[in-house]
């Protein structure tokens, strides 16, 4: 079986290098790979980074660019049985990541799998938190609901054309795919065990635009999210309350409570800017997309562990081991 790693690329150089060598350093159990590069008009040298390494690449412009048109682009750009799709700026913690996160679909149990994100130390204090709740440290496979996430994430090739990815969407191409697998009976796993450091070094205006974007394709797939202004003001609140209790008790607050305020703001405002009026959500459902909810024990773990990325040179071993 033949696995393709698709990676999406505009001006990775900053991770990348690291990326494609430790997806050299994977150790598989009769899994083939290869790396597909889907560039959008780079400038700083990462499309030479992809060609050092070996890596396939195909190009698509900044005009064409869309989520799902550049996966489509890789994935029929691809040889593999299995679409493996992670983010140039992720790096796979372990050297059986791919293994790990394909096994599912090897074994026929989902058609898609997604592995865990975390950051490293200098990931924003708010968003290592949002990482806890989305991606927990216990296995799902397969699990409930179409949740998926496709910084790091596997498909297999029979579920891609049967389902492409939507070409309109302005974000959460993963989820909309995953919702039509489940809706025809297929299954969606979440693999811890498959984890990758995840780099967002934004400005506060990129934090805004990314979960505006995501707003905005979250009411093409599920259109009676409704997240209104008395809403906007209470999740800031509550957010920031709890990222700020947290940082205290990790000794966090001095140096991090500015950036979690600004970080929590930038992510509501973006949220109701790109949210349309449709019909409205329960509050339970609701709190489930857009609450900080994020367990003691996941709060703990997130902290207790070093996630800061080892230079590529480093042998490096699961977040849950380290």
């Amino acid at each position: 079986m033949r696995a393709s790693i698709v990676i999406r690329t505009l001006n990775e150089a900053d991770y990348l290098g690291d990326l494609l060598t430790m997806i050299a350093r994977q150790k598989t159990d009769g899994l083939e790979h290869e790396v597909v590069v889907v560039d959008s008009g780079s400038t700083d040298g990462t499309v030479e980074i992809a060609q050092r390494h070996g890596a396939r690449i195909t190009t698509l412009t900044k005009a064409e660019f869309s989520f799902g048109r550049s996966l489509n682009r890789g994935c029929d750009f691809a040889t593999g049985d299995i679409l493996v799709f992670i983010s140039g700026h992720c790096i796979p913690v372990a050297t059986d990541w791919l293994q790990t996160l394909c096994q599912p679909i090897m074994d026929g149990t989902v058609a898609y799998s997604y592995g865990r994100q975390v950051g490293d130390d200098d990931s924003n204090f708010s968003e290592r938190r949002i990482f806890a709740k989305y991606f927990p440290a216990v296995s799902a496979v397969p699990q409930e609901g179409f949740f998926c996430n496709n910084a790091n994430a596997a498909l297999s090739r029979a579920a891609w054309e049967a389902h492409p990815f939507d070409e309109e969407l302005t974000g959460l191409e993963d989820m909309a795919l995953a919702k039509e697998i489940v809706g025809t009976g297929g299954k969606i796993g979440y693999v811890a065990e498959a984890a990758v450091f995840h780099h967002h070094n934004e400005t506060w205006a990129r934090v805004r635009r990314r979960f505006e974007r995501e707003a905005i394709a979250l009411q093409s797939i599920m259109p009676e999210v409704q997240l209104t202004l008395p809403d906007v003001i209470r999740y800031v609140i509550s957010s920031v309350w709890l990222d700020w209790k947290s940082a205290a008790r990790y000794g966090k607050l001095r140096s991090d409570g500015w950036s979690i305020l600004r970080y929590r703001i930038a992510q509501y405002v973006g949220s109701y800017a790109g949210n349309n009026d449709h019909r409205r959500l329960s509050r339970d459902r609701k709190n489930r997309f857009f609450y900080p909810s994020v367990t003691e024990s996941e709060t703990v773990n997130v902290w207790l562990q070093s996630h800061r990325r080892p230079p590529a040179h480093e042998s490096q071993q699961p977040a849950r081991e380290r």
